[in-house]
C-alpha cells in the first residue's frame, strides 16, 4: 500500500474479490469485468445472482401469511370493514412512520372506508402511542386502531386501552420476549417470528399486510358486491420506497425488488404530495435514491423536527392541490429552520466537547438541546468518528436521546437492555438507531453500561479511519456510459454499498464554492481527461481548506460517480469522499481493472 497521505487521515483499503468468481459471472451472465468485480465483492450468492441483477417483486414476494400475526390480522380488519367500523391509525412522526400510515390511509381512502390519523407532537409526547393519542382516536369513535411504526414496546397504553378498542401493531422495531397486550402484532423483528423479513421497515410491513389484506376482501368478493375497483397495490410502492430508503433499512432480497419498482412508480407522480415537494425543490430530474434520502425524506421529516410533526403524514394523504402546495412550501421552509437549528447546536456540541477521539461510544448530554435535531447531530458524529453516538437533551431532569450506531454494534437491544436493568424509563429501536427516555440521575450508568457492552462486542477500533476502496478507474470511466454500467446494480444503500472509486495522480486545475458549503472543483488526468467533481459540506473541514488552496497539484481521489441531471442534460460528476496527497508520483490504490 502507498505510503501517501490521506487529507482525513483515513487509510484507503481496496476490497477483497475473487478472480474465479468474477469469471465465472461473466461466462454465465455475459457480465463485464468491473460488473462482475462488483458482485463478487459484494458476495452475492450464486443462487441469488439473477434476483439481484433482475429483482422482480413477483420473484422475491412470499406469502404475507409467514409473518407472525397477519391472518389473525386481515381477519379482524376485514371485519371492520365489512361492518364499517371507523379505522385509527397511529404513526410515528418521521418519514417511515409517515409513509405507514399514507400507505394504510390511502388504500382506505381508495375503499372509501372511513378512518383517522394521528401523530403525536415529538416535543409534547414523544414516540410512540400514549394514553392521550389513542384516547382522541377513541373520542372520534374509531373501533380498530393500528400503530405503524411504533407500538412494539408500548406496554402500559395499550394494556390500558385494550377494553375500549382492538389495537394492531404494525411495526419493525426490536422487540422483548414478552409483547404488549394488543390484538395482534405483525413485526419480523418479535422474536417468535419465521419470516425471516426482519430487514423490513415499517413502510414494508404495511405493505405485506395490505396484500394480506387485499387478497381477503378479494376472496370474499368484497369489491364486486361494493362496486368499487380494487386498488392497485404497486402505485403504493412510491410510498413503500421512501420509507424503506429512508429508515436506511439493508436493501437486500425483497426490499431491493420494493425499491427498484418504487422508484418506478415514483417517476409517475402519482402522489400529488410527493409531485408537488419535488416541484417546490425545482426536481425535474429522474427521481433516484438520492432524492429520496437527501430531498423528499429531509423535508417531510423536517416538519416533526420543528413543531409540526403532522405536516408529512398530511402532505403524502392530501389531494387538494393548493392544501398540498401550501403543505410542501411550508415543509420546505422548515427544512431551512432544521438546517439553522442543527448548525447552532453543533457549535455548542463542539464548543462543550472539544476531543472525542477518546471514548468509544460518545455519550453527550446537554440542557435543552433541541429534541428535534438532536438525532441528526448524531447521525454526523457518527459518520465523522465512526463510533455509535448518542446524544441526551436533558430537562426538567429527565434527558431524551436519540442513538446512532456503526455496523456491528446492535444498539437498539442494547437499548432494550438497558431498560430492562431499569436505566431507563423507556426505550427501544433497531440495529443502527434508537431512541429512549432517562432520568438524569441515570445517565453516568448508562454511559458505563453502553460503553461496557460495545467494548465486550469486540468491534475492531482499527477500521474507524478507513475508506474500502471498490476499483480504481480511470480519469476517462467518469461518463454516462460507465455511469450506467455501474447503476445496473442499483439500487444502492445498506447492504448494497454505492461503489468507492480512486482516480490516480490528477491535477486540480480549480476550486469554487457553490451553495455556501460545498466546492465544485476540475481536474484534468494524465490522458487530458477533464473531470467535473464535487466534495458536499466541505466548507469547514479540511477537505475543503485544502480544495481550496493552491491549484495544479497532483492527486488521487476517492469517492462515488453520480449523474447530474439539469432540464435534460446530463453529465457524470464525481464525488469525492477523501483526497491523498501524491508523492513521489505513486497511486494511492495499486490496482486496477482495465
Amino acid at each position: 500500500m502507498s505510503k501517501n497521505t490521506s487529507i482525513t487521515g483515513k487509510k484507503w483499503i481496496l476490497k477483497d474479490f475473487n478472480q474465479t468468481d468474477i469469471e465465472y459471472l461473466k461466462d454465465n451472465y455475459l457480465l463485464d469485468e468491473m460488473t462482475s468485480r462488483l458482485l463478487s465483492i459484494r458476495k452475492i450468492d450464486k443462487s441469488e445472482i439473477q434476483t439481484f441483477l433482475n429483482p422482480a417483486i413477483k420473484n422475491v414476494l412470499p406469502n404475507p401469511d409467514v409473518l407472525k400475526d397477519m391472518e389473525k390480522s386481515t381477519e379482524r380488519t376485514c371485519k371492520s370493514i365489512l361492518n364499517k367500523e371507523k379505522i385509527g391509525v397511529f404513526g410515528d412522526y418521521d418519514v417511515d412512520g409517515a409513509t405507514s400510515v399514507a400507505l394504510i390511509g390511502s388504500y382506505l381512502k381508495l375503499l372509501k372506508h372511513p378512518f383517522e390519523t394521528y401523530i403525536p407532537d415529538r416535543a409534547k409526547e414523544g414516540y410512540g402511542p400514549s394514553v392521550f393519542g389513542i384516547t382522541e382516536l377513541i373520542s372520534k369513535n374509531c373501533k380498530l386502531i393500528f400503530t405503524v411504526d411504533c407500538g412494539t414496546l408500548s406496554f402500559n397504553p395499550i394494556k390500558e386501552l385494550k377494553s375500549k378498542t382492538d389495537i394492531i401493531v404494525l411495526d419493525h422495531h426490536q422487540s422483548e420476549i414478552k409483547l404488549p397486550e394488543a390484538y395482534s402484532i405483525i413485526n419480523p423483528n418479535r422474536h417468535d417470528d419465521k419470516s425471516n423479513l426482519n430487514y423490513l421497515c415499517a413502510a414494508g410491513v404495511c405493505f405485506m399486510f395490505l396484500i394480506s389484506l387485499n387478497r381477503k376482501l378479494r376472496k370474499n368478493n368484497w369489491f364486486k358486491k361494493n362496486n368499487i375497483k380494487e386498488p392497485d397495490l404497486i402505485n403504493f410502492l412510491d410510498l413503500v420506497s421512501l420509507g424503506t430508503i429512508c429508515d436506511v433499512v439493508p436493501l437486500i432480497g425483497l426490499n431491493r425488488a420494493l425499491v427498484k419498482q418504487g422508484l418506478k412508480v415514483l417517476n409517475y407522480k402519482k402522489n400529488l404530495g410527493i409531485k408537488t415537494l419535488l416541484d417546490v425543490c425545482n426536481i425535474d430530474a429522474d427521481i433516484s435514491t438520492y432524492h429520496l434520502g437527501f430531498v423528499i425524506g429531509p423535508r417531510i421529516n423536517a416538519g416533526g423536527r420543528v413543531g409540526k410533526c403532522s405536516h408529512g403524514t398530511n402532505l403524502l394523504l392530501e389531494d387538494d392541490p393548493k392544501k398540498t402546495f401550501k403543505i410542501a412550501s411550508e415543509l420546505n421552509l422548515y427544512n431551512l429552520e432544521r438546517k439553522e437549528l442543527e448548525k447552532n447546536l453543533m457549535e455548542k456540541i463542539q464548543k462543550k466537547y472539544t476531543d472525542l477521539t477518546n471514548d468509544p461510544v460518545l455519550v453527550l448530554e446537554g440542557e435543552n438541546w433541541h429534541e428535534g435535531v438532536i438525532g441528526i447531530i448524531a447521525a454526523r458524529l457518527k459518520d465523522k468518528y465512526n463510533k455509535p453516538v448518542i446524544i441526551i437533551s436533558k430537562k426538567d431532569k429527565i434527558g431524551k436521546a436519540s442513538a446512532r450506531s456503526i455496523q456491528g454494534f446492535d444498539i437498539g437491544s442494547y437499548i432494550i437492555a438497558a431498560a430492562q436493568e431499569n436505566l431507563l424509563i423507556k426505550g427501544g429501536g433497531h440495529k443502527m438507531a434508537g431512541g429512549f427516555t432517562i432520568s438524569s440521575s441515570m445517565i453516568d450508568k448508562f454511559k458505563d453500561f453502553i460503553i461496557r457492552k460495545y467494548v465486550t462486542k469486540n468491534i475492531d477500533l482499527s477500521k474507524k479511519k478507513t475508506i474500502l476502496i471498490d476499483s480504481e478507474i480511470a480519469p476517462s470511466a467518469v461518463n454516462l456510459e460507465f455511469y450506467d454500467k455501474i447503476n445496473f446494480l442499483s439500487p444502492f444503500g445498506s447492504g448494497n454499498p454505492e461503489p468507492i472509486f480512486v482516480i490516480n495522480k490528477i491535477k486540480k486545475i480549480n476550486s469554487t464554492i457553490v451553495g455556501d458549503k460545498h466546492i465544485k472543483s476540475i481536474f484534468v488526468g494524465e490522458d487530458g481527461t477533464f473531470i467535473k467533481s464535487i466534495s458536499f459540506n466541505s466548507i469547514d473541514n479540511e477537505l475543503g481548506s485544502f480544495l481550496l488552496k493552491k491549484d495544479n497539484i497532483i492527486v488521487n481521489i476517492a469517492g462515488k460517480l453520480s449523474l447530474n441531471d439539469w432540464r435534460g442534460k446530463k453529465n457524470v460528476e464525481f464525488i469525492i469522499d477523501d483526497i491523498s496527497v501524491n508523492k513521489n508520483n505513486e497511486k494511492m490504490v495499486p490496482s486496477s481493472i482495465g
